[in-house]
């Protein structure tokens, strides 16, 4: 049992862990709806990743009409159509649990310098991917 959680998921291949703890990122999540399938992006900083290999997940915390809201996604679930990275944060924590009883200004992370480059270059990686993936569809 243990060799086939080592092995890993099939999605493990094309999704892989392009952001870290402090990062801005957009998680775009599939939900059901009386039958009908949409997707509704979830915006917010990176709070803590779990590693536990395929049980792998992360906490992306945003503050909604003055509401702190945390959410835990697992990272190789087949519900999260892509993670998009908005912005590279620095920090000196694996764990930012003192945002909880932080808000407004002091509640801030600082942008990672050249942190804009690796955002573009990620969306690059990204797009990439996408049109590599529509290719073998439209044939």
């Amino acid at each position: 049992m243990k060799e086939l959680l080592k092995g890993g998921l099939p999605t493990e291949a094309n999704r892989t862990l392009n952001f870290n703890v402090g990062d801005t990122v957009k998680v775009h999540y599939k939900i059901q709806e009386s039958g009908k399938e949409r997707v509704q992006v979830y915006e917010g900083v990176v709070i803590s990743i779990s590693n536990g290999g395929n049980g792998k997940s992360f906490t992306v915390r945003r503050i909604s009409y003055d509401v702190g809201v945390e959410r835990v996604f697992p990272l190789y679930s087949p519900r999260i159509a892509k993670i998009e990275l908005v912005r590279k944060g620095k920090v000196r924590r694996s764990k930012l649990f003192f945002l909880r009883e932080r808000s407004g200004k002091s509640a801030r992370i600082r942008e990672l310098k050249g942190g804009k480059i690796l955002v573009a270059e990620d969306r690059k990686r990204q797009t990439a991917e996408e049109a590599k993936a529509a290719a073998p569809a439209a044939e």
